[in-house]
C-alpha cells in the first residue's frame, strides 16, 4: 500500500510539473508563424524551410527604455511577439528601466516564474505571498544581485537611488502576461462596480470614483 501511494504521489508532482510551464517542443524548433489566424495554445508553426536567423533574433536591449511616464519606468520585452523562434520554448527576456524613485508597480506574471538581475543602481524589490498569510518578502538589491518572484504572486520594484536603475529579467514563459494590479482592479473596461469596490478597499465610493478617473 506504501509503495502505491508513493507511485500516486510522484506522478501527481510529475503532472503538476508538466502543466505548470509552456508546451514542450517535439521538434528541434517551431518559430511562430504571424501570418495565420488559427487559433492554437501558442503560435502556429512556420514551416522549417522558410525558418532564417532573424526569427531567433532581437536587437534593442541595449537600448534604455523611455521612463517618462507617472510610474517612471519603461519594460522592454523579448518574448515570442519580439522572437518568433521562442515559440514552445517556454523562456523570454524583459529589460526594465527605472528613473530616480521609479517603480515598477505591484503586478503578477500569470504564467511565468521570474528571475531578475540588477545591472545598475539599486532597487527594492519584493512579492506578497497568497491568502490569508499575504505575507511581504522584501529586500534590496545592488548592482549585480538576483532576486526571484514565484509565479503568479503579487510583486514590484522600486528604485531606491537618486540615479537612473536598470534589471534584465529571465520569464519561464514565451509569452508570460503581465496584470498590473491597480489598472486591472481601477481600469477595467467596463468598469467594475464602485460599490464592490468600495465595500472592498474599505472606502467611500468617491474615493473609488477618483482612482478609477486615473486609469
Amino acid at each position: 500500500m506504501a509503495s502505491q501511494f508513493l507511485l500516486l504521489a510522484c506522478l501527481a508532482m510529475t503532472a503538476s510539473i508538466a502543466l505548470a510551464s509552456d508546451p514542450s517542443s517535439l521538434q528541434d524548433f517551431c518559430v511562430a508563424d504571424p501570418s495565420t489566424s488559427v487559433p492554437v495554445n501558442g503560435h502556429v508553426c512556420k514551416d522549417p524551410k522558410l525558418v532564417v536567423a532573424d526569427d531567433f533574433f532581437f536587437s534593442g536591449l541595449h537600448l534604455a527604455g523611455n521612463t517618462s511616464n507617472p510610474a517612471g519606468s519603461k519594460v522592454t520585452p523579448a518574448n515570442v511577439a519580439q522572437i518568433p523562434g521562442l515559440n514552445t520554448f517556454g523562456i523570454s527576456l524583459v529589460r526594465i528601466d527605472y528613473a530616480p524613485w521609479g517603480i515598477n508597480a505591484p503586478h503578477t506574471h500569470p504564467r511565468a516564474t521570474e528571475i531578475l538581475t540588477v545591472l545598475e543602481g539599486s532597487l527594492q524589490v519584493g512579492f506578497v505571498t497568497s491568502n490569508p498569510e499575504n505575507r511581504l518578502i522584501t529586500k534590496v538589491l545592488q548592482k549585480g544581485d538576483v532576486f526571484v518572484f514565484p509565479v503568479g504572486l503579487v510583486h514590484f520594484q522600486h528604485n531606491v537611488g537618486n540615479v537612473n536603475a536598470v534589471a534584465i529579467a529571465a520569464l519561464s514563459s514565451q509569452n508570460p502576461g503581465a496584470i498590473t494590479i491597480a489598472n486591472a482592479v481601477f481600469g477595467s473596461k467596463p468598469a467594475i462596480s464602485a460599490d464592490v469596490l468600495a465595500k472592498a478597499f474599505q472606502v467611500d465610493k468617491d474615493t473609488i470614483y477618483d482612482f478609477q478617473s486615473k486609469f
